[in-house]
């Protein structure tokens, strides 16, 4: 999945010490919880030696497992699973989207409404013990052994678009479309569960042609920044800088929160 989730290039890679880059299969069963327990174990590591480590995202679920830490979600029991699987299959992913608009209208306007491991997710919760998964999303802060500083980038909504745009036809030139073909005996892996996947996935199904895959892709990686820009907006913790801001700019503001100068 080299293309399709934008792995660094090997000049990247050799500018500064990197984790958790290619380090899974998509065969492998790989959570939240799990990754909050590896990059609690590497932060460790690096804070021996590291006064500052700078961690880059992307997910907000992820990035608030490590920040925050991850809330008590209840067991689901395997029949509410499937009974939704089965749903996806028969009804399509538009039904799963209409349940959980219902149940719980806040996470619907955060969750990715295309990536159907989500909204099974968050449906299940509900069905399991009659608990919203954005409340359970905004429990007790755990404790941490270091400070947090979040910064976010932002553009003008017309600028940020028109990259996005740049951004998927640079990857198509790059051979994305090959990959998701190599990687659609896949499909159904939660990995695959992804924007820039399920849309060739759509076409190669005979569903659409290969120019509205295209499409698919651009409009819903515009609607997925959309909801990255309403969950982090509503985060008080956040520092916003234009994205053209000098860095060093943005050092001195980490440097000032971090030491108070």
């Amino acid at each position: 999945m080299t293309i399709g989730t934008a792995v660094p290039t090997a000049e990247e890679l050799a500018e500064a010490p990197h984790h958790f880059i290619q380090n899974l299969s998509i065969k492998d069963t790989y959570s939240v919880g799990d990754f909050e327990k590896d990059a609690m174990a590497v932060l460790s590591d690096l804070f021996l030696t590291k006064d500052v480590v700078v961690m880059v995202g992307g997910s907000a679920l992820y990035e608030k497992a490590v920040t925050h830490g991850l809330d008590d979600f209840p067991d689901v029991h395997p029949d509410i699973i499937k009974q939704l699987e089965d749903d996806l299959e028969e009804k399509g992913i538009q039904s799963l989207q209409e349940v959980l608009k219902t149940i719980d209208p806040e996470y619907y306007k955060e969750v990715d409404l295309e990536n159907p491991r989500r909204l099974i997710r968050a449906i299940s919760i509900y069905k399991s013990g009659g608990i919203t998964y954005s409340s359970l999303r905004s429990q007790k802060k755990s404790n941490r052994p270091f400070n947090v500083v979040k910064i976010g980038l932002e553009a003008p909504r017309e600028e940020l678009y028109d990259r996005i745009n740049k951004r998927v036809d640079l990857m198509l030139e790059l051979g994305l479309e090959n990959e998701a073909k190599a990687l659609y005996p896949f499909k159904n892996l939660n990995a695959l569960q992804t924007v820039g996947y399920q849309e060739f996935y759509g076409h190669y199904d005979g569903n659409y042609d290969l120019q509205e895959a295209i499409r698919l892709i651009k409009r819903n990686t515009r609607r997925f920044a959309k909801r990255q820009l309403t969950w982090y907006r509503k985060d008080p913790d956040v520092t916003w800088f234009p994205y053209r801001t000098r860095h060093t700019d943005i050092v001195q503001r980490v440097r000032k929160e971090l030491m108070g100068y």
